[in-house]
């Protein structure tokens, strides 16, 4: 019996050894599946940052360690995780590719091309202005904490109140990458630092109890269920709150404020990047990682210059049906948009009619588009204001994914700031690019993929993301949404506006064109409000090649579309087809095509048709749309 039970004894040894051998082995080494390669890079990215695993919502509350720290923003962070980005890409390029099945095959290729792309612009790193007008970290910390920490329990409260404690430690680690971009010759536009001044001086100017800091966390605690908080544990919370404030945020932004007066004394004007050190060719690799193409910045000038005159024609000729058929389209647009029919009154019961009619609309095309689309995602999407504090600097409008625990739906972001910036006509094609089926089916749908390595669900993409966000506004109106012929002009005004950013974005950071050249442009050919462009413009020069993304991804995805009805003819399922495109997660350009493609061959070899199956529903033609070729 002794015997025995030394054998048993030893077997658990022997088990337990080789098990801590494998874990050790996978956490320090080359693990011996690629699976559980890809679930460690996303595991160690994850953990090295609280403020995403926050925003994410993937760990369960029990497991919550990070909550109440932030992101170390320091240089040593960020020299770690460029040799971490290195190592990754030699681990990974170290398995033998060919033995994986597709899927497998396709997130290697994934990866890879993520990992080497941020590799090439390892030597950019500090091609950026880390506080800038749209954002920046100045405002992304309040935001986050307003907007992404829950508060769930009192503990959560207190978490809140230590991450404010840790802004002191944030602005130094910040202050320490401004004073070496100073240093390598980046100085930000003078604009930028105009701006971001007049913004923190505001933020920090607002006695602490009307700051957003904490009338989030008041607004929070206030929608904790009854019971939650003992009897005066709410007004010692807030009182932290603000004696937190006061005492280390508002002080710690007084650095960031002392630092950018200095700057502006030594900024060079409202210059393209290419006026900084290295500049044609940052902008170059910029171009490359937006739009996950070879383009160079002159053939996206080019390819911008001839979609503006074909979307010009077809504005034109709607325009002439309204009246108008004098003067630039941009003139007859804003004629349009200051009708008393398109304009809500500049009133908080305005703000609220332009919230609920938003939230109208999203609904009405959340039924109407039942036939083309088999997979949608679980997660629901609500309108919001953009917090009033970041109002000026902030875009028209934007999408947060949700929650990966529920906890928290997707937030389709409307810039209130003035009404008369929201013309009715434009809202049915704002409403489908960030919510649905824009940007809340493509990244709600990404993140509730199953069978795919983590790192999939939530690697973004910009002209996959983008690109599908401006097709679905043409395909609303294919399939008969976009009726009425201003809301055509609508969605024509918005494919404009993606068309022209081709044009400035190049324009500035490639051809030198100043500022002002850039938002007469925009206001010639798209009509939109000029505080709208100004932002816009004023975007494109902190976010170089970012807004090049949208009309690159949309041509793609049509010409991708055009190719398959063509190789398939009746067997072509336009629902299928973007089950496809949604269902790979945001991918590189070239990976969509592979995979639309090996998809074409797969439903060529089959027998049903188009007529056999429910997903019969067929576009308009798209042979006026330019392909990439």
């Amino acid at each position: 019996m002794k015997t025995l039970f030394r054998l048993a004894l030893w077997l658990v040894l022997a088990a337990f050894v080789l098990g801590s051998a494998l874990v050790l082995h996978t956490v320090y080494g080359k693990p011996l599946q690629i699976g559980w390669f890809y679930e460690r890079v996303f595991i160690e990215y994850a953990v090295d940052d609280p403020e995403m695993l926050s925003s994410l919502g993937i760990v369960p509350p029990w497991m919550d360690w990070f909550s109440d720290d932030l992101t170390d923003r320091s240089l040593a962070r960020e020299s770690r995780m460029q040799a971490k980005l290195r190592d990754d890409l030699a681990t990974l390029q170290s398995y033998d590719r060919a033995s994986l099945d597709d899927s497998a095959q396709l997130s290697y290729d994934v990866l890879e091309y993520f990992l080497d792309i941020q590799a090439q612009g390892e030597r950019f790193s500090h091609h950026d202005y880390p506080l800038n007008q749209l954002f920046g970290i100045q405002n992304g910390f309040p935001t986050f904490l307003a907007t992404q920490h829950p508060v769930r329990t009192s503990r959560d409260a207190e978490n809140y109140i230590s991450r404010l404690g840790k802004a002191p430690l944030m602005v130094d680690q910040v202050m320490e990458g401004l004073r070496a971009r100073e240093t390598a010759g980046i100085v930000p536009p003078t604009f930028v630092v105009e701006k971001v001044l007049a913004e923190m001086r505001a933020f920090t100017a607002a006695p602490a109890r009307e700051n957003i800091l904490y009338t989030s966390l008041a607004e929070k605690i206030g929608k904790l269920p009854a019971g939650s908080l003992a009897d005066g544990d709410r007004d010692s919370l807030l009182a932290q709150a603000e004696a937190a404030i006061t005492g280390q945020v508002y002080p710690a932004y007084g650095k960031f404020i002392a630092y950018y007066d200095a700057l502006l004394a030594k900024t060079t004007g409202n210059h393209g990047v290419w006026a900084l050190p290295d500049g044609a060719a940052y902008y170059a690799w910029s171009a490359r990682m937006h739009t996950s193409t070879d383009m160079t910045p002159q053939q996206i000038h080019q390819l911008g210059l001839d979609e503006v005159a074909r979307i010009e024609a077809q504005m034109h000729d709607i325009l002439v049906t309204q009246g108008l058929a004098e003067g630039s389209v941009g003139q007859r647009m804003q004629a349009i948009a200051q009708r008393p029919d398109q304009l809500y009154p500049d009133t908080d019961a305005g703000r609220e009619a332009i919230i609920a009619d938003f939230t109208r609309i999203i609904a009405e095309v959340d039924a109407g588009i039942g036939p083309y689309f088999n997979v949608r995602p679980r997660q629901g999407v609500k309108v919001e204001r953009v917090p009033e504090f970041r109002e000026k600097t902030a875009p028209g409008a934007y999408y947060n994914p949700p929650a990966m625990d529920g906890s928290r739906p997707g937030i389709f972001s409307i810039n209130l700031r003035n009404t008369a910036e929201v013309a009715r006509f434009g809202m049915r094609t704002l409403a489908i690019h960030e919510a649905i089926p824009g940007h809340h089916f493509q990244t709600t749908i990404q993140q509730e993929l199953t069978g795919v390595p983590t790192f999939r669900k939530v690697l973004p993409f910009t002209a996959f993301s983008e690109g599908w966000a401006l097709y679905s506004e043409r395909l609303a109106w294919e399939i008969g949404l976009q009726q009425d012929p201003l809301d055509d002009l609508g969605r024509l005004q918005a494919e404009m506006f993606r068309a022209v950013r081709l044009v400035v974005d190049t324009g500035m950071h490639d051809q030198r064109w100043t500022r002002e050249q850039a938002i007469d442009y925009m206001l010639d050919k798209t009509g939109m409000p000029q505080t709208d462009v100004v932002a816009e413009i004023e975007r494109y020069l902190v976010m170089p090649g970012q807004a090049l993304a949208y009309k690159v991804g949309m041509n793609k995805i049509l010409t991708l579309r055009e190719k398959a009805k063509s190789a398939l003819g009746p067997k072509f399922s336009l629902r299928d087809f973007h089950d496809l495109v949604l269902t790979g997660g945001d991918l590189p350009l070239e990976l969509l095509e592979r995979r639309v493609d090996a998809w074409i061959g797969r439903q060529a070899a089959t027998g049903l048709t188009n007529s056999d199956s429910e997903a019969s529903a067929t576009p308009m033609p798209v042979a006026a749309s330019t392909s990439l070729g």
